[in-house]
């Protein structure tokens, strides 16, 4: 299956990438939470999408304290997922239908409970001791420096055998390995070789950009009334990185790389930095996930203020994405992953125009310059649960928001509005197979409540349905993989200015694609310029006549252009 592009580009140029969250995905011994089983026996799905790779979010030995992104063992499945045979079951039925396996590398922290934090953790002598950030307490007896964790509070925990802090910045059960440590590397490297010589295809690495951290630990800036600093100028793509990264590279993938894929999630990446991370000369990685899109609906507090999004800002940031990348590096394309609310409520619109808003949004994104990832239920246009009770949440990012919002005076209605719009558990609720009991995802009870519109929007109502959600996504699938201007073409952003229409070109020698998308409810007039009454209609999310003059609510169209003249 895995796509053909030009014989000098890689392969990945012309994939599209399938995200699990192996929890809730299916679950096949009726624990109420999804497994290894589970995924090999959906398989067909992702054939019938025509899906090349598939990225597994961490299967890992784990206490759960972030849902399985704390690692207690790096070499083996945590049998609530299943076992090792298990998983190389999976590689090999993925394996045979043509598709790959990537796994989740998770190596700026580990969870408190891995053997090598335990041993660090014993005495200020211990050998492994400098595997991770330790650090004395300030003069005050306070933590080493000011800096917050994305969790809420300290990033600092004391802990009570030595006296001494250990920087964790997530939660306190996941503490961050020390990279200046050159046996933290060679350890790290080794497990990810193991992993390949399995028959793995490749790693998406969890955080990435913060291995390489200031060893001075200096204090971060500290708005006024905030309770911590932000440390994140002294460990977001810090003085080392690029040096890590292309060791890494050296020690693992040198030699293999051409069938491998790998991506780096790298929150606040700029552009300059994701050029240097993903230009082959370079041998770092293959792209990098960053976040500038999915921000601009945060407000100045974050992604707790949220705000509507401007379509200009979002037009601006991932145009400014596709031209920084045009000639060296790669793009990563994502509307949703697991820590990302569902997006067909967030930028689309979850009611009346579900089908709509979620093929339009689908088309835009799939048609731009980059890899495509799709997280599961995307392409079934899968929303927002609307969580109105703390009950209902199961994420400890929100949990803990939660509690420090409202202990320090926040309305509880309205963090809990917020927690609705973008908490990471909008992600997690379980895959809605069809309309029976629990959406088909488990035969017990489910470890987080499925989605109570599961009874209408499932894939047994989808798939094979023309005008599904479904039958979209494969369509866009398809034309990646059979049409080279998708896959390598460049991209020129049209009407930057529009509030409502996202328009841009892909073009690739003689051949020239229009893509249109209306961001709204209500049927709009192109200006001329996008106007093409002679061009052929590629792919359209709408049925019906087509008025070229007119994108009717939520529409999406892809036109073949007639490019004589043109430049």
């Amino acid at each position: 299956m895995t796509p053909s592009a030009a014989p000098s580009e890689p392969w990945w140029k012309s994939a599209v990438v399938y995200q699990i969250y192996p929890r809730s995905f299916a679950d096949s011994n009726g624990d109420g939470i999804g497994d290894l089983p589970g995924i090999t026996a959906h398989l067909d799905h992702l054939t019938a999408l025509g899906i090349d790779v598939v990225w597994l979010s961490p299967v890992y030995p784990s206490p759960q304290d972030d849902n399985g992104y704390d690692i207690s063992d790096y070499e083996d499945v945590d049998p609530v997922f299943g076992s090792l045979a298990d998983l190389d079951h999976l590689l090999a039925e993925l394996h045979a239908r043509g598709m790959k396996l990537v796994m989740d590398l998770v190596v700026n922290h580990t969870s408190d409970e891995h053997p090598w934090f335990v041993e660090s953790r014993s005495s200020r002598d211990d050998p492994k001791r400098d595997w991770y950030w330790w650090r004395p307490p300030a003069a005050d007896g306070g933590p080493p420096n000011n800096w917050g964790s994305f969790f809420s509070g300290s990033a600092w925990e004391r802990d009570e055998a030595t006296g001494d802090y250990f920087l964790h910045l997530f939660s306190r059960k996941q503490p961050d390995l020390n990279w200046e440590n050159p046996e933290v590397r060679q350890a790290v490297y080794a497990m990810m070789r193991w992993w390949l010589d399995r028959g793995v295809d490749g790693f998406r690495m969890d955080v990435i950009n913060m291995i390489s951290k200031d060893p001075a630990l200096p204090d971060g800036p500290q708005a006024a009334g905030a309770p911590y600093g932000d440390g994140g100028q002294s460990f977001l793509n810090g003085p080392r990185i690029h040096e890590f990264i292309q060791e890494m590279h050296a020690e693992v993938f040198e030699g293999r790389d051409a069938e491998l894929i790998t991506v780096g999630e790298m929150p606040a990446v700029t552009v300059e930095h994701a050029v240097l991370f993903t230009d082959p000369e370079r041998r770092e990685l293959d792209m990098v996930f960053q976040f500038e899109h999915v921000g601009l609906d945060h407000g100045p507090d974050g992604k707790w203020d949220v705000r509507t999004l401007d379509l200009r800002d979002l037009k601006r940031s991932l145009g400014r994405w596709q031209e920084a990348l045009a000639e060296r590096g790669w793009n990563s394309l994502y509307w949703n992953n697991h820590d990302q609310p569902r997006i067909v409520s967030r930028f689309g619109d979850d009611g009346a125009h579900r089908t709509a808003s979620a093929t339009m949004l689908g088309t835009v994104l799939h048609l731009h310059r980059g890899t495509p990832y799709v997280y599961q239920g995307e392409e079934l246009g899968m929303a927002n649960v609307g969580f109105e009770r703390v009950d209902q949440l199961r994420d400890i990012e929100s949990l803990n928001h939660h509690a420090h919002a409202v202990a320090g005076g926040a309305d509880p209605v309205a963090v809990m509005s917020a927690i609705a719009a973008m908490g990471r558990d909008n992600a997690r609720t379980p895959m809605q197979w069809d309309a029976g009991p629990h959406g088909g995802f488990t035969t017990g009870t489910p470890w987080i409540d499925v989605n109570p519109d599961h009874e209408t929007v499932n894939a047994a109502a989808q798939v094979g349905v023309e005008g599904s959600v479904f039958e979209h996504y494969r369509r866009l699938v398809a034309l990646r993989h059979d049409e080279p201007v998708v896959a390598l073409g460049d991209f020129t952003m049209l009407l930057p200015d529009h509030p409502t229409v996202y328009a841009f070109t892909r073009r690739l020698g003689d051949d020239e694609l229009l893509v249109l998308g209306n961001f709204s409810g209500m049927q709009v007039e192109l200006p001329e310029e996008v106007v093409e009454p002679d061009a052929a209609l590629l792919l359209g999310n709408l049925t019906g006549d087509v008025d070229p003059a007119v994108l009717r609510p939520w529409e999406a169209r892809v036109l073949r252009r007639a490019v004589t003249g043109r430049r």
